[in-house]
């Protein structure tokens, strides 16, 4: 009996999980079908319901209903929890398992794709809102030598520190004292600047020759952040087509008991950074 899967999401149209997880499953011979559902913006919990009642067993979460899987989910992993946010459900009987697979996805691309390894690494990630504290958590597990979380809103990053800091060694920082620091070796563009075309307000000093920088935005070629960052001397960098497969594959894993391949899928949806 096939298994049935989707993501959901409010616009979903755009989103490449249905086409991700199709292969997968035809890579791993997993019988599983895999759609979109676009819910009301009221309407996630109802939507999810019918989902189950019709024999769902799981759901990918995307914007903007990933505090509302949090609240829906009965039982939290330690990473869903930390991240406040949901982008993973597995529904088991009465039980709805929640999972963020965001931060997983970045750090399996950034060391088992792009060859990065984090330990003892100089790390700057750029932002303080949804997608940078899914990251905080995976990034601390990694061991760098420093992790520094930056943001326009001190206070806002300086309660994320308080947070995380039994987890690790991490540290607040406003965009204005950038200027005086030592160059990252990481650099991760988490805010939703790239979005619009805009650079997030970081100076070229904080780019370490030799390192890398990471551009959560997938598709948008190269973008101002990455620009700068190559001016910069950056040895490499890369968007996050990477973490979108990585992420997803971790997913497919927690649902099905089988890892399906990432790299092809990532040739397959990369677009050139020009």
């Amino acid at each position: 009996m096939t298994d049935r899967y989707a993501v959901v999401g409010n616009p979903i149209g755009h989103s490449k999980s249905p086409l991700i997880h199709q292969a997968f499953a035809e890579e791993t011979r997993q019988d599983i079908s895999y759609v979109a559902i676009e819910s009301p913006l009221s309407g996630f919990a109802g939507i999810v319901d019918a989902f189950r009642r019709e024999g769902g067993r799981g759901l990918n979460i995307t914007a903007p209903f990933k505090l509302d899987a949090r609240a829906y989910a009965t039982d939290l992993t330690e990473r869903a929890r930390m991240a406040g946010a949901v982008n993973a459900l597995k529904f088991e009987g009465e039980r709805v398992y929640g999972e963020n697979y965001d931060g997983a996805g970045l750090v399996n691309d950034i060391e088992r794709n792009l060859g990065f390894a984090m330990r003892e690494k100089r790390v700057l990630v750029l932002g303080a809102g949804g997608a940078a504290r899914g990251a905080i958590l995976p990034f601390l597990e990694r061991e760098p030598a420093s992790l520094t979380v930056a943001n326009r809103n001190l206070a806002k990053v300086e309660a994320l520190v308080t947070e995380f800091s039994p987890y690790g060694h991490i540290h607040a920082i406003s965009y204005d004292q950038l200027a005086s620091t030592a160059p990252f070796d990481l650099v991760v563009n988490a805010t939703s600047a790239s979005w619009t075309g805009e650079l997030p307000p970081i100076p070229a000093s904080s780019f370490a020759e030799g390192g890398l920088a990471y551009e959560l935005v997938y598709g948008k070629g190269l973008t101002p952040f990455l620009r700068l960052a190559e001016s910069a001397g950056c040895a490499r960098v890369a968007d996050g087509v990477g973490m979108l497969v990585e992420q997803a594959a971790e997913a497919f894993l927690w649902w099905r008991g089988v890892r399906p391949a990432t790299a092809p899928l990532i040739k397959r949806l990369t677009i050139p950074l020009v």
